[in-house]
């Protein structure tokens, strides 16, 4: 279990002028304070490490309630100020593949050290790690804050551009011109707000946890960037509830032309049935097996009948023309 715990955990020091990379060999070179004057930015993959948490929390001297903390695989969104650091765990989805997926993930944040937790390995985090390596902007310069903020805000890009890639996608599938009242084209509606919903969920929650960020108060440790996060969250949800409407209307169309469809059935059968009944009313009469009939024995009394049932048919149909009934 340490072995495996080593081999998912590497270490990122850096200052303006240091960057290192390491990985461990042994669960003790794990130190966050060593009065070097650096950041560092632990990365974990995996949640179930309980025993060795335990022992990192012990041999760093960390406020002992993480562990607490760390052992519930399950959080709500939650930001906990503990002593000098806190403790951040949300839920992310996980947009590589067709059908959307959500992990765990965690931080825990002290001025000077970030230790990241993602219960899956894999991550939109290599972005960060060139602009350290190469020293590009100004991550170098910043402390764990401003690390916190860029893990956040990769996130967030992540969750605007898989949401404006759909959205494309979406746009060509479900245009307007194209909208058909099949189950077919319903189940696309259907699919994309249930794949709406669950983007709205974890933008949400990315919120509250931006929200929550932003009261914290610790030494050395500067809240200000994190209202760009919110203001990017807030835009992200705008842009999904402007598109759960549309689609809301779409199915509302969908319903309308169904009930005018059904509607126009109606009115033909309704047409064709007036027109019929008197004929078949007539064809009722002189169908009667009765021997007194006058008209039976009329010579053209057929094809009177048959006059009769015509001139009804082109009355009943000027009638409904002139009512514009169809």
């Amino acid at each position: 279990m340490e072995n495996d715990f080593l081999d998912n955990t590497t270490i990122i020091r850096y200052s303006d002028n240091i960057y290192e990379k390491n990985k461990f060999s042994m669960l003790s070179e794990i130190i966050f304070s060593d009065n070097s004057n650096t950041t560092k930015w632990l990365n974990t993959y995996g949640i179930q490490f309980q025993d060795i948490y335990k022992k990192v929390i012990y041999q760093n001297k960390l406020d002992d309630f993480l562990i607490k903390l760390l052992s519930d695989e399950e959080h709500p969104n939650k930001v906990i100020l503990l002593d000098n650091l806190f403790f951040v765990t949300t839920r992310v989805l996980i947009t590589e593949s067709q059908k959307l997926d959500s992990e765990q993930m965690v931080f825990i944040v002290s001025s000077d050290f970030l230790w990241s937790i993602q219960e899956k390995k894999g991550d939109y985090f290599n972005w960060i790690r060139e602009r350290l390596e190469g020293n590009k902007g100004i991550v170098r310069k910043k402390k764990a804050d401003y690390l916190l903020f860029l893990l956040l805000e990769s996130i967030i890009d992540n969750y605007q551009d898989t949401y404006l890639e759909n959205a494309e996608l979406s746009a060509d599938k479900l245009d307007s011109s194209h909208i058909k009242p099949t189950p077919e084209f319903t189940s696309l509606v259907e699919k994309r707000k249930q794949e709406l919903f669950n983007f709205k969920k974890a933008t949400l929650s990315l919120r509250d946890t931006v929200i929550k960020l932003e009261k914290i108060e610790i030494e050395g440790f500067n809240v200000k960037y994190f209202s760009e996060l919110k203001e990017q969250t807030n835009n992200l949800v705008s842009n999904i509830d402007f598109e759960l409407q549309e689609l809301e209307s779409k199915i509302n169309l969908i319903f309308s032309i169904q009930g005018h469809r059904l509607n126009e059935v109606m009115k033909t059968l309704t047409i064709l049935s007036v027109v019929f009944i008197p004929l078949t009313f007539l064809a009722g009469i002189y169908g009667m097996n009765f021997e007194n009939i006058p008209e039976l024995k009329f010579k053209y009394g057929y094809f009177v009948l048959l006059a009769i049932m015509v001139l009804v048919t082109i009355i009943s149909i000027w009638y409904f023309k002139r009512k514009k009934w169809f």
